[in-house]
């Protein structure tokens, strides 16, 4: 058998490096940023660690498996992208700590009108803003339980709200979760809830899931909160909800369209956060460790012929059912 070579396009330092190389075996690691990697070194490589744009891997056959730096698959699943054969896999797992804190802050500052407070500063204002709302004993609905919403699901529980979850398979209800249910109770969850945290992935099932009914049925006064993908969201019912004064407030990291143009609706939005897309990415170092840790595990499996982790199921959009 050649030696497989494996083209890595991760900006790695040095002991990142060397945990890649170390689960290597006789594989040959080729270490080139993205913006350098030529069509003659990708059509080479047996596999990729990294996030090269899509369209790139369209004319690389010889691939058998890629690894993504991102928990999102968008792209690389349309078909014809990848390889007949060839294995997807991404780093769901290296993102819940970074992407759940982000979310605690975010609420917390919509819950403790930290925003007007940020107003009265900037005024120089010694100003009283009035009631504030409070994670304990709210009721907490956390739609997508993937490495993300649990780690969020933990944290809301440890504060101590009442937290249920949704997930698209059934499994045993973790001692974090007050109840657990599938998608098909969704809308009924969504009445009760005091806080919706949208954890989800990118695909047709859930494109536009938070329509003008979805947020119709929030319960009045309740908080919105987005980290999965813009594309579950309509961006204008989401505005209206917040300009009536149905939802008290929401925060948004992913959006749709995206980037979200100047001239938006949403930017003016009532008591509305939003981020750009900047939750997860390399802005937390622990990320990149977690990310490296994923890909040197697969990486031993792959060279060694065994079942690799965190397989994305083409058809389907996202990561396959493991626990």
């Amino acid at each position: 058998m050649n030696t497989p070579k494996i083209l890595v396009t991760l900006p790695l330092d040095t002991l990142q490096k060397q945990k890649l190389t170390a689960s290597a075996g006789d594989a040959e690691l080729l270490f080139v940023p993205s913006r350098e990697v030529t069509d003659e070194l990708l059509f080479a490589a047996d596999a990729v660690i990294g996030n090269l744009p899509p369209k790139r891997l369209t004319g690389a056959r010889n691939l058998k498996w890629i690894q993504l730096s991102s928990a999102g698959a968008d792209g690389y699943t349309e078909p014809g992208v990848l390889p007949e054969g060839a294995v997807l896999t991404n780093a769901s797992g290296a993102y819940g700590l970074a992407i759940s804190e982000h979310m605690i802050a975010c609420l917390l500052f919509l819950m403790k009108n930290l925003g007007t407070y940020a107003e009265n500063q900037a005024e120089h204002l010694w100003r009283d803003r009035g009631p504030v709302s409070s994670v304990w004993n709210a009721q907490t609905l956390v739609v997508g339980l993937g490495d993300i919403g649990r780690e969020f699901a933990k944290r809301m529980h440890a504060l101590g709200s009442r937290v249920t979850g949704i997930r698209r398979h059934e499994a045993p209800k973790p001692d974090y979760l007050d109840a657990l249910y599938q998608p098909d109770r969704f809308m009924d969850c969504l009445r009760d809830a005091d806080v919706v945290a949208s954890c989800l992935p990118g695909t047709r099932e859930t494109r536009r899931l938070y329509d003008r009914d979805a947020f119709a049925a929030m319960r009045e006064g309740a908080y919105f909160l987005n980290i999965g993908r813009g594309s579950s969201v309509d961006s204008l019912a989401l505005a209206d909800a917040l300009n009536s004064g149905h939802l008290a407030g929401a925060s948004v990291d992913v959006t749709d369209p995206e980037p979200l143009p100047p001239d938006h609706p949403l930017w003016n939005a009532r008591n509305i956060l939003i981020t750009p897309h900047i939750s997860g990415g390399d802005h937390l170092p622990e990320t990149r460790e977690r990310i490296v840790g994923i890909a040197a595990g697969n990486l031993y499996r792959f060279v060694n012929g065994r079942e690799l982790r965190n397989v994305v199921d083409l058809r389907a959009g996202y990561r396959r059912f493991e626990e």
